[in-house]
């Protein structure tokens, strides 16, 4: 399967944002994409943590999740609608939410942020706990025989998550991120291509990748890392497509040559 990672620089406009994912969606479908996956928050990248709550939509509702839809729908593939947000029943925080729709349009798969990010280097703070809701359950899905987890940006960090998604193996894990610059400089390749190590399995990060015109810098980078932990294209920053191809005979191969993945106890 040919899959693409879609890299955004995304703005406060939650239309503009739209428009601009949709070109890319389009784009991917047309380089030939099976499966395509947006970065985390491609709706918007507001001027302040609470602006996303502004546009939070109920589940089923809302033109953010009407064009991911729409576009999984019209141009027949697989859409990872990198994440929105999504009322939570609580006052004052939403659901980072990771919404999957198959080539008929219809949603197939859910996924909650379980992992909500804080920082502070003294020079940037990010307290994702403050506006947000965290989810609890690890989500995966099949797609034309292929197997798909789902994660986002922080979950990065937390190796448990992808071996709760390796029951069974899935064949592809799906990132889509907003890495800041000072961690993903720092950690970004390393920590996806160890995912991929570990798991014996493809990992695809869409990420935010440029300066924000609420001046946040994400780092970018969106890759395709196969399961031998090698790189298989990445784009540093700026809009773009990524695109590579999920094999099974890779998969195979890897899983075949060093059986890591059976030789896993119970600890």
């Amino acid at each position: 399967m040919k899959i693409a990672a879609l890299q955004m620089v995304s703005t406060p406009s939650v239309d503009r944002n739209l428009d601009a994912a949709l070109r890319l969606v389009e784009r991917a479908a047309r380089e030939g994409a099976e499966l395509a996956i947006l970065p985390e928050y491609f709706c918007i990248m507001g001027r302040s943590d609470r602006d996303k709550l502004a546009v939070a939509e109920v589940l089923g509702e809302g033109p953010i999740q009407a064009m991911l839809a729409g576009a999984a729908r019209e141009y027949r593939l697989w859409l990872v609608g990198g994440t929105l947000p999504l009322k939570s029943g609580e006052e004052g925080r939403a659901m980072n939410a990771n919404l999957v729709f198959s080539p008929a349009g219809e949603r197939v798969a859910r996924y909650d942020k379980i992992h909500l990010f804080r920082y502070d280097n003294g020079r940037e703070q990010y307290d994702e706990g403050r506006t947000l809701k965290a989810g609890s359950d690890p989500v995966a899905f099949d797609a034309v025989g292929m197997r798909v987890g789902l994660s986002v940006c922080y979950d990065l960090r937390f190796p448990e998550l992808y071996r709760a998604l390796m029951k069974p193996p899935c064949d592809l894990l799906c990132v889509p991120s907003a890495f800041t610059h000072p961690t993903g400089l720092a950690h970004w390749e390393v920590l996806l291509r160890a995912r991929a190590i570990e798991n014996q399995c493809y990992v695809a990060a869409a990420a935010q990748g440029g300066l924000h015109e609420n001046g946040r810098r994400t780092f970018g980078h969106s890759l395709i890392v196969d399961p031998w932990g090698e790189i298989v294209a990445m784009l540093p920053e700026g809009e773009g497509i990524v695109a590579g191809e999920v094999r099974q005979d890779r998969l195979a191969e890897v899983r075949a040559q060093l059986p890591a993945l059976e030789h896993r106890r119970g600890l």
